[in-house]
């Protein structure tokens, strides 16, 4: 069975803190995105508490490449609203330091959870209301699916600011370069 994804487009835009380090919402229950699919409360529980009593971890991707982890989440734990996550890019990585300046640009804001359906029934207008998932990672994306979702970050300090717009000068000057 293949992993299937969830794109998350936060409303605040995706934002890092404390150097590279990133919170928000992942999934929100009870809203419907793109593909007409809700994810229902509590449908990440069993699969949070089994990871946790097997010592895996939730991976932190780049665009669902299980070839680029670009970093860590700390804390991944459902509450009433949703999936929350909160982590850090690891900006020693290539990948991270990239994704750490694209999202300081704004050229990214997405998150996308890669799970596989364990309990799901269908709805009459085509989509799924998804009980139960297993959840495989929380990817930072460039296009999202579920528009109502939250990334909340505190504003990184002008220096993270100020160093993360130079980086992302300088890939943009390279991306032309390289177009020519």
């Amino acid at each position: 069975m293949e992993l299937e994804r969830k794109f998350i487009r936060p409303e605040t835009g995706l934002v890092l803190t404390e150097g590279a380090r990133v919170r928000g919402y992942a999934s929100l229950f009870g809203a419907r995105d793109q593909g007409g699919d809700r994810v229902l409360a509590g449908a990440y529980g069993a699969s949070l508490a089994r990871r946790a009593a097997q010592g895996l971890s939730i991976k932190m991707l780049w665009q669902h490449d299980p070839a680029q982890p670009i970093g860590i989440w700390e804390v991944v734990r459902e509450d009433a609203k949703g999936l929350w996550v909160e982590g850090r890019i690891l900006t020693e990585v290539d990948r991270g330091r990239e994704a750490a300046a694209l999202i300081a640009a704004g050229a990214i804001d997405g998150l996308s959870i890669g799970y596989r359906t364990l309990r799901a029934t269908k709805t009459k207008t085509g989509g799924r209301e998804l009980a139960e998932l297993d959840l495989w990672e929380v990817s930072l994306v460039t296009f999202p699916m579920l528009a109502e979702a939250r990334v909340a970050a505190k504003a990184a300090t002008d220096h993270d600011h100020d160093e993360m717009r130079n980086l992302a000068r300088i890939f943009n000057d390279a991306r032309a370069v390289l177009r020519g």
